[in-house]
């Protein structure tokens, strides 16, 4: 066999090689052990359809977690994730699922901690320097102390399930800019508020790639889909339900959400 041939051989046989060992772990994650981690964006408030039994954690029978186990039926699912959990709270009340046959762990977490719900609060009801203002703070906090927090999530995870493939979850954007569809909130607060979002998940895909986990960006997924859009994904103020405002409607968690751990696990 000539050299250019044996070589092209080699190559194909290699690369089979490599998309056999890609399926099988795709596979794997499908069918194995799914632990969902993490804060409101996965528990799924906002959505609806919350599962009594979960209590004021609101997880969601639409929520992207549920909908890929339904999907992909696991061996096994544990829905830990909890409105208004902090990382304290992941570490302290959710991790008790893992374990090393665990093959699948998605997580969004580090919104609370940075203050989500007292910046946007801010912004609604304070002038365009006080958003700006309390969101400088929250971007300090994200710089000094939010890594950290970070990384003891994701140590705690890895030593808990060492053979998991571990998705993190980011935010989206609130906001559609530079639309009249758009009323109460100033642009500049609201071009304020997606640059935080931007920050927010910079520093959370620096983290998660420093621990070799994947990170969905769920910024491009609600392209199109923002508050202001005309067909949001997101709620806005909800003063019937106070926690579901800036939260993922139905469509959000399906549309939003779903596809990425879908693309990633």
């Amino acid at each position: 066999m000539r050299r250019p041939r044996l070589l092209a051989y080699v190559t194909s046989l290699f690369l089979a090689i490599g998309l056999a060992l890609t399926g099988a772990a795709a596979a794997q994650a499908s069918t194995g052990s799914y632990v969902a981690l993490g804060d409101s964006y996965s528990s799924g408030v906002g959505a609806g359809n919350y599962i009594s039994s979960s209590g004021s954690c609101n997880r969601s029978t639409n929520a992207y977690p549920y909908l890929w186990q339904a999907s992909h039926a696991p061996s096994s699912f544990s829905f830990m994730a909890c409105g208004g959990a902090v990382t304290t709270d992941v570490i302290n009340n959710q991790l008790g699922a893992l374990n090393s046959s665990t093959s699948l762990v998605s997580i969004s977490i580090g919104g609370n901690d940075a203050g989500f719900a007292d910046v946007m609060t801010n912004c609604v009801i304070d002038s365009d320097s006080g958003c700006l203002s309390r969101i400088a703070t929250a971007k300090a906090y994200i710089d000094s102390t939010l890594p950290g927090r970070l990384d003891t999530v994701y140590n705690a995870i890895r030593a808990k399930a060492p053979s998991a493939r571990v998705v993190v979850l980011g935010y989206p954007r609130f906001y559609k800019l530079g639309t009249t569809l758009c009323l109460g909130l100033s642009e500049a607060k609201r071009s304020a508020i997606n640059g935080a979002a931007d920050y927010m998940d910079a520093a959370l895909a620096k983290r998660a790639a420093n621990h070799g986990f994947a990170f969905g960006d769920p910024r491009s997924t609600f392209s199109g889909h923002e508050i202001c859009s005309g067909d949001s994904w997101l709620h806005s103020v909800n003063w019937l339900s106070v926690n579901e405002s800036y939260h993922p409607t139905a469509a959000g968690q399906s549309g939003g959400y779903l596809p990425l751990l879908n693309s990633l696990a």
